[in-house]
Order: C-alpha cells, then structure tokens, then sequence
C-alpha cells in the first residue's frame, strides 16, 4: 500500500522474532515486534532487537490466538493503520502502548498473509486458464487446418502454437479499406450509439455529479454531434435512460433532445436530420438508479429501444429511403450494460454491432481483489462485478468490431476474457480473407481509435517569458474582468503568481489524488515554486456525498492541514462545464501543468484537452497515457504509487521553462491527431470494413403487404369497408395473384376467403393438423400482422423422461378459456407457443388435447431455433407440410456452424471418471439450427455457464440451454432464443413486445430467466412445474438470479390458485392495470 512501506518493516519484525522464539514466546515476539517501541516504524530491526526488552511478560496471559481469531481477522481495515499508528505511538503508557502495538502487529500480518492467499489464487486461476488456452489452440490446431494447402497449414500452426522465440511481427493489411471521404455524402446512414447509465444531456453537463457520470458522458455526446456532420450520416440517436426524478433535474426526464441539426454542407437535410438524445424508460420511471443497479431493467430499455428504432427507420424511411424502412447502420454499445444491449438489439435486428468497453470489469475486479479489503463476495455485492463481466462477454459474442482507446487496453484487458483470443483472432481473420471456413469460429476485431476532441473553441495563446502573468490583475484594477471560476481558485492562494498544478477529476480513491497531494505536501522545492488545484466534481456538503468521495475529500483536507498546505493549494466547490476550457487556460498562462495520478487510466480525455490547451503534462504510466503522450510527445509518465516520482516530474516542467515550452508545442503542433473529424473518418472507414447485413424480408416484402390478405372474420362493416379502399386503390393486390384493376375482382377473391373461414374448412383442418391447405387458399402473411394482442404459452411442463405432461396441455386450454371468454379481447388478439420441443412432438401434443395447430399464429420451437405460422401459405412446402419461416432461419444463421458446435460439445462433456461422454446426441430433437443432447446424468454435467465460458474461448458464439427438466442440452444459434424470436416477430410483423403476454410457469429450462424480464406482461403459473432445470444455469462465483430478473415488477403478476381459466383472466387484468401506471 502506498505510503505504508513501514508495514512490512513490521511484519518481518513479528516473522523474525517469532521464529526465533517457542511456546508462548512467540506472542512475546510479537509484542516486542511492535513494543520497539515509539521509534522510526520503518526499522524493523531496530523493532526485532528489542524483542526481549518487551514490558509484556508471560505472566501477562496474553493469548495471541485468541486475540487474532476473535478480533484481528473480524476488524481489518488498511486505510486506518496508519492513523492507528499516530495514536500508538502518542500513547504515554508504555504497557498500554505495547499492547496496542502489539495488537497492531496482529493486524498487520493478517493483512499481508490475506493478501499473499489472493496472490496465490490469482497465480492459480492464470495457470489453469494458461492451460485451458494451450488445449484450445491446440484443437484449433487441428480443426481449422482442414481445407488447407500444406503451407497455409504451416502457419496456423505457426500463429496458434506457443513459440519461444520472438517471431516477426505479422503486419496487417488495410488495403482493402476505403477512407471515408466526402464521396460518401450521397449515402443516408441512420448510426445508434447507446450509454445507458449517468445523467446525459447535451447542455452543462453535470460531470462529476457522481461516479456514473463522467469522461463516458462527454465522449458519447461529443462522439454523436460528431458523427452527424460527417458526410454520408443522415441521422444519429444516442439511447440513454429516461430518469423523471425530484433528485435530478428535469431535462433528464425528456423523451428527445437535438444535439445538433446535421452537416451545414448536406443537400436536402429532412427535418429527422442531425444528432439527438433518445431517452428511453426502464425501470422505476421516478428513481434515478446507480449503474450496478440497472442490470434488471436492461430487457425493458432493449424492447423500448426496438419501438423507437423501427417507428425512426419508417420515418427516414420517407425522407430518404424511398418508401423502404432505413435500418441502423450500425449499433454502438459503450461500457458493459450498454454492450448487452447493442448485443440484443443487433441480434433483434440483424444490423451490425460495436463496441467500446471504456472501462474493464476483469481489470477492476483485479485491481481490487489485490487491494485485499475485500472478498470476491463483497465485489460482487457491490459492484455488480460477475454481472458486469458476463455482460461484456455477451457484447464480445456479438460485436463485429471493439473499439479501444489504447493498445494497451487491448493487450492488458481485453485479453483477460473468455471471449478474445489475438493469436486465434489473426487466424480467423487471415482464414476469412482467403475464403476458408472457420467452422463457426469467430472473434471480434480489435482497432485502436483515440477518443476526439472539439477544438473549434480552444484558444491556445502564446505565450512567452512571464508577460502573460501581469496581465490578470488579482485587485480588480485591471479593466479586464476575469472569469468567474479563476476568482473562485484566486480566493484559495495567498501568491496566485506561482505556476499551477492542475488536476482534474472525480473524488474516487482510483483518480489517487491524495498520493498527489502528499507529493505535493513533502517536497518542500515544489511548494515553493508552485501552487496545487484540485477541481474534484461538484458538492454542497461532503457528509452528504457517496462515501468513497467523502473518504477522499476528507483526507485530502486532512492532508492539507498535516503539511500546512493553507494559501498553496485551491479546491473550488462549485464548477460548470463551461468553466473547464477557463481552467485550463488559466493553468496555461500561468504557466503551469496538468497532472493526471490515476492509478489505471483507461484512455486519458483530461489530457488531450490540457494539450489542446498548451498544458504540458504529467500521466501515470498505466494504460492509455502512455499512447498519448508517445503521440504528443508533450510530458513525462510516472509510477502512480510512487510520490517521490510524481513530485520530481512535476519539479522538473515547472522548474525547466525551456522544456516547459518544448512539451507546450508539441502538444499543439500534434493535437489535430485527435480531433473529432479524424476519429471520426478512421470510426467510418472501420465500420464500413465490417460485414454489413440486414434483414433479407426487408427486399421482398412492401410495407403494405397483405393488406387485402386479412382474414375475413370482421363484421359487415368492416368487409364493406375494405371493399370500398381496394376499389379505390385498385393497385393494391395480394402478392401471391397477378394484379386486376377490376375491385369486382378483388370483392370476389375476398368473398372467397370468407367461404375458406367457413366453421366447415375450420372442421376439415382439425382433422389433421399437420396438413395445411394449399396455397391458394390460405393467407400468404401471418395473421399477427394484425393482432393487437398476443398470448404467449410458455410453460415448461415436462416428466422426468422429458416428454410434455398433461399439465401443459392444461394450461394451454385454459388460456384460451380466458381470453375466449372476453368477446372483445378475443377479436384483437392471437396465440402463440413458445417450446423446447421440436415441431413433431408439439404437433403429436396438440393433437393429444384436440388442439388444432391454426389456434396458434406463431409455433416457436426447438428453444427458438424455428419459428412456424400455422395455416400460412410460406409455412407449408410442396407436400403441405409445415415449414419453418425462412426469413428466420437466414436472420439467425449469423456465425452458426451445426458440426461446430455438435463436435465441439461432444468433446467438452466428456466424463472426466473415464465413465464415457455425459451426453449422447439427440437425432429427432435436432434441426439445421439446433443441435440437442440427451442429458444421461444432470449431476455429472457442466453448468451453462461453464459451458458458455470453454465455447468462448474457442471460438464458438452459441446459445446452449438445459431444458425439459434437464433430461436434454441444446445448443442454437447466438441470435436465436426464446426471448429473441418474441423481437423478431415484433419487428417481422410489426406487433410490439409491450402487446405480448407470457405464460410461464414457476419453473422452466435455463432461458427462462431471459422470459421473465422486457416490456411485455408476464402471468407466472403456481403449481404447474415442480421443478426445471434452472440448477444447471449458473456455478457457484457467478452472477445472481437477481441481476437479471427484477424482484418486484408491475409487468409481472402471480396467479393465486389452480391455473383455472378465471384466475389466469385475473391475473393477465391485474397486470395489464400495474403496468398501464408506468
């Protein structure tokens, strides 16, 4: 720990004496360890020789052991030894004095051997994944030199296998890639950046209003403004969460905000052009909620988010898609929970994904669990930190492309994960440039990109020998006025004339700015020359602040009165971001420098704007610093824990004014490397490398299609009314009929299908289901393209062998009890069902309770792996069999490999008893997007997330499940699931997920989890499922139950008794009256 070097002294103090001591001598050791007295803490060996002169004696009946189980190892806490230190040593009774030493030194060893255990741990989890990477490479050694000739197998051998020897650096080639330039301007790029948590505005923004609002904010809002004046991007919606709450102001609380209007040079600019905020509801609407708290409600931002996109893409659809819906670009995830949105919204809408991670859930957990304050637990419990980083592996499975400020970033972090391998990644990508198939293998691309910056008001003044100084007057003389916050830093100085240290950042024990201040505070040449602002976010009354900042802001103030800092250092309370640019010009003519301690800094925005300023700069040599300052060549990198460094590199710039002014022009003459519009055109050209894909049915179906294809069960009026638009419109004609300009026609094909609706053809079709009309005489389109209402039955009802019960076949009957007996809700709404079974034994179940198949609209089947519409004419093949939905299956097919994952899973659930492979293939479960396992043993298998982890570190981005009461694991596309498939017939037929209700039982497979949570209503079953599968979901370490489904819900509703048609009706009103208050 920084600045309690003294520690160890004292440790090695209780080992040696200690050791050299026997029986209850050792106790005495120890207390002599620290009864050395009111020394110098720093010499241990003058604290061992004087073991023996301890004032403790045997007869004292002191026991160590008792004390260290009993107190020591229930009270640890580093941050107040030292404090305990000063009152030790200040303790004039010298029996009292040594015990407490002595206790101290208890205190001390516990630490040091806590810390030396998660060392060891730590050491152990880097050697099993060492090892689990070798065997990876080692099969992709093998799989992937297939199809190759005898020297491309070479080298990927080469490039996967571990090599001792340096080898050349493989030089990538991006001559394929086009910059983006203004012969782009043509194109109409709708972009949709995503940040969820903070407080975003594009106006004053209040950074460091708290721990969640900071750099983030500023960069997505610059990043969007700029974004929509490059050429060729028509429209960008940065997505944030909607907070309408007492504790924050009300601009949060609007649904839109413009950022900007567009680019001045675009031509006939639509009025849905330029840049906005798009608040998007989710969670408690009247609560403004911390990161770690959002996890639950990502579902509900991820359906709203869907509404806006496709109401937007109709829009631009108008203006510049010529009648076609313009779909996203590219969707862009910042952090972890935006990420796993990105990912659901791109998987929804079969768009492209990327992703920057800003700051790294592995890396934190790291850094902390090395600070040895806390367990893994209590990480968890208050970071959310499993979930954190189990959402950024899920954006990793989805991302075409990652985004990182540094090189560092991705070396350092991005190779911490499961799902980021860069020895595998250069093989997949140098395979897919040769055509080679990667057997479902892949990885995301890594590019660095540093952050923008606007410098369309940033003055850089010159500046030369100290005339700039004279010019600001501190008495008010001068004619000029100063700015507001330079007046507010001047109140704090006794010389304001000194140069100025600045340092500018949240109150958060990571920025390690009280290490700066003790820098500051114990090297007298610095606080002579110099004087110290701090400009630590904004407060009003430190109590009040979150307790990691209090903590902060309190030792700092202590830190000042300790080295008598009063006149030497400024710490405004109050500041705009309108007073940043001020800050920093005033640290300029001051000639002063900015310093940046953190002890990890992802990227370093801070210093690009002191740069920008002409502030020299002082940066830890963690993370993205080091690019920066090799790119600007304007400063000096320092060790943060080393205070002795960071004093002398602050020293040598303020003391050197010709290396003062060296570092000031290169800083300004290399700025414009991160300017907006360059990160910007390298961002566009990146993404336009990306493998760009949208939804096939977009080219084949109109937005009007099927508008006289509607079924013929509406009253007299209605089917007069439809007569009369077709006899107006006479163009609009059924896809599947050459078109007639005579309406007699049209009424007589419609009179048609109200004779095919007739209760004789519904008799006909009961007798068996799984035949289907010919074409001519069913509708080609589904009939929720206009349901107003759909009923979803998902319950998960099985034996112990894994077949339906009868208890399924119950609560789908009773289902349509309850909405049959609503004359009017029957009218508007449809059903669907949502199962893990395959379509031939949901056919042979349906036949079993006399339910015929054309009851249900949608048949989703196989874990979401086929989507079947019943009585539909693209549904059914030449023999008038059921078919699954074509269009589905290509949307869900992105990176699937069925013999990848069959043999891939094969290996893995191998018994490790030598007893044989825990699964055996499942044939008739199995389909072209589902590979499924029957399950001999569920106590002797891995659970999903262990399988998820070892898919991933091959390679293979999958969906496994354990499902029909863990009698069987299936494995289906990454964009395919239960959950997903309700998206896709949202944005396929246009029936919004807040329309949908879901009926689930109290138990179900492992994706039940993902069911349970989104904007649509949710009635859970009591007493259908004794028991599921949901065990297997989750180890032991991994996140809870709770940080994905919320625990209370106004979308949710219980029924009370027996699933009787009356009580699943009360409960579907109960939740369609709690969510209508939302």
């Amino acid at each position: 720990m920084a600045g309690n070097e003294w520690i160890n002294g004292y440790l090695e103090a209780i080992l040696d004496s200690g050791a050299a001591a026997s029986g209850g001598g050792g106790s005495g050791g120890g207390g002599g360890g620290g009864g050395g007295g009111g020394g110098d803490p720093r010499s241990p060996v003058s604290g061992a020789s004087s073991s023996s002169a301890s004032p403790r004696g045997p007869h004292m009946n002191f026991s160590p052991t008792h004390y260290f189980v009993e107190e020591v190892v229930k009270g640890v806490d580093e941050s107040d030894l030292h404090r305990t230190w000063i009152k030790v040593v200040a303790t004039r009774n010298a029996r009292e004095r040594s015990t407490r030493l002595e206790n101290m030194c208890w205190r001390i060893w516990h630490l040091a051997r806590k810390k030396k255990q998660l060392e060891l741990e730590g050491i152990q989890r880097m050697s099993a994944r060492q090892k689990e990477q070798e065997q990876v490479r080692l099969e992709a050694t093998e799989d992937l030199a297939e199809e190759l000739s005898e020297s491309e197998k070479g080298d990927t051998v080469g490039e996967l296998a571990p090599s001792e020897t340096p080898k050349k650096k493989f030089r990538r080639n991006f001559s394929d890639l086009t910059v983006w330039s203004d012969e782009n301007k043509e194109k109409k790029l709708y972009i949709v950046l995503i940040s969820v948590h903070g407080l975003v505005r594009g106006e004053n923004m209040e950074l460091g209003s708290d721990s969640d609002t900071g750099g983030q904010v500023k960069y997505v809002v610059e990043l969007a403004r700029a974004l929509a004046m490059m050429p060729g991007v028509y429209r960008v919606d940065l997505f944030t969460r909607q907070v309408s709450s007492h504790d924050v102001d009300w601009s949060y609380g609007e649904p839109t905000e413009m950022l900007t209007s567009g680019s001045h040079d675009a031509e006939g600019s639509g009025e849905s052009a330029g840049a906005y905020i798009v608040r998007i509801p989710c969670g408690p609407s009247n609560k403004y909620l911390k990161k770690e708290a959002l996890w639950p409600y990502l579902q509900e931002f991820v359906d709203g988010a869907l509404a806006h996109i496709l109401n937007m893409s109709k829009v631009l659809g108008e203006q510049v898609g010529r009648g076609k819906p313009v779909l996203p670009y590219v969707i862009h995830g910042h952090y972890a929970d935006a990420g796993d949105v990105a990912a659901l919204l791109s998987g929804a809408l079969n768009v492209p994904m990327v992703l920057t991670g800003h700051s790294l859930g592995r890396n934190k957990l790291e850094q902390i669990m090395k600070q040895g304050r806390m367990s893994k637990e209590e990480i968890d419990s208050t970071y959310k930190i499993m979930r954190r980083i189990e959402g950024e592996e899920l954006a990793l499975d989805a991302a075409e492309l990652v985004i990182t400020s540094t090189r560092q970033e991705i070396d350092e972090q991005w190779g911490l994960y499961d799902g980021f391998d860069v020895k595998l990644e250069k093989v997949l990508r140098a395979r897919t440039r040769r055509g080679v198939s990667c057997h479902g293998r892949f990885m995301p691309r890594m590019v660095v990109i540093p952050p923008g910056m606007d410098f369309s008001n940033v003055v850089a003044e010159d500046i030369d020998g100290d005339g700039d100084k004279d010019d600001i007057s501190f008495d008010g003389a001068s004619p000029r006025s100063l700015p507001q916050i330079w007046a507010e830093v001047f109140r704090f100085l006794t010389n304001p004339h000194k140069p100025m240290i600045l340092a500018l950042s949240r109150p958060d024990p990571k920025k390690n700015i009280t290490t700066l201040v003790k820098a500051f505070g114990e090297c007298r040449p610095l606080r002579e020359l110099a004087n110290l602002t701090l400009i630590m976010g904004n407060r009003d009354d430190i109590e009040e602040m979150p307790p990691g900042n209090a903590n902060v802001l309190t030792t700092v103030l202590k830190l000042i009165d300790k080295y008598d800092l009063y006149g030497s250092v400024a710490i405004p309370k109050h500041h705009n971001q309108a007073d940043v640019p001020e800050i920093y010009r005033l640290t300029a003519k001051m000639k002063g420098v900015f310093i940046n301690p953190a002890l990890v800094e992802p990227f370093g925005l801070t210093l690009i704007e002191a740069a920008a300023h002409g502030l020299p700069i002082v940066a830890t040599k963690n993370g993205g610093p080091v690019d920066i300052t090799n790119a600007l060549n304007n400063g000096l990198l320092v060790d943060p824990h080393d205070q002795n460094a960071i004093a002398d590199a602050l020293l040598k710039l303020v003391a050197d004014k010709n290396l003062w002014q060296e570092c000031r022009k290169n800083g300004l003459r290399n700025i414009h490397l991160y300017s907006w519009p360059e990160h910007c055109r390298t961002y566009l050209t990146r993404v336009a490398g990306c493998r760009i894909r949208n939804p096939r049915w977009l080219k084949d179906t109109p937005a009007d299609a099927g508008a006289d294809d509607e079924e013929a069960e509406d009253s007299l009026m209605d089917f007069q009314d439809l007569s009369l638009r077709l006899s107006i419109d006479g163009e609009r004609c059924s896809l599947n009929e050459p078109a007639s300009s005579d309406p007699q026609d049209q009424v007589q094909r419609i009179m048609n299908k109200i004779k095919q609706s007739s209760p004789a053809a519904a008799a006909e079709g009961e007798k068996n289901p799984a035949e289907v009309h010919a074409p001519g005489t069913v509708n080609k389109y589904p009939h929720l393209r206009r349901r107003r209402r759909l009923f979803i039955v998902a319950v998960d009802c099985y034996g112990d062998d894994g077949k339906a019960s009868r208890k399924m076949l119950q609560v789908i009957q009773e289902v349509f009890r309850a909405v049959r007996s609503d004359s009017q809700m029957s009218k508007i709404s449809g059903f669907a069902l949502s199962t893990a079974m395959p379509l031939s034994e949901t056919l042979q179940l349906l036949k079993l309770g006399k339910v015929s198949p054309t009851d249900f609209d949608a048949l989703i089947c196989g874990s979401g792996s086929e989507v079947y519409y019943p009585g539909t004419a693209q549904c059914v093949d030449a023999q008038g069999r059921l078919r699954p939905d074509q269009d589905y299956l290509h949307h869900i097919n992105h990176r699937w490999s069925h013999d990848g994952a069959r043999q891939t899973i094969g290996k893995l659930m191998a018994a490790h008893d030598g007893s044989g492979n825990t699964v055996e293939p499942d044939v008739e479960s199995c389909n072209a997007h589902c590979v499924s396992f029957f399950v001999r043993d569920p106590k002797k298998v891995n659970t999903i997330d262990e399988m998820r982890e070892r898919l991933r570190m091959r390679g293979l981005r999958c969906h496994l499940m354990y499902c029909r009461n863990s009698t069987r694991l299936q494995v289906v596309p990454l964009m395919a699931s239960r959950s997903q498939a309700l998206r896709y017939l949202f944005v396929r037929w246009g029936l919004p997920v807040g329309n949908m209700y879901l009926i689930v039982g109290d138990h179900g497979d492992t994706d039940r989890e993902e069911l349970l949570s989104g904007l649509h209503k949710t009635v859970i079953v009591k007493g259908v499922t004794e028991k599921g599968s949901e065990d297997l979901l989750r180890s032991s370490g991994s996140y809870h139950r709770e940080d994905v489904v919320p625990s209370e819900s106004p979308l949710a509703a219980t029924t009370r008794s027996d699933p009787k048609a009356d009580e699943i009706m009360r409960a579907l009103k109960e939740v369609t009256k709690a969510s209508s208050g939302m």
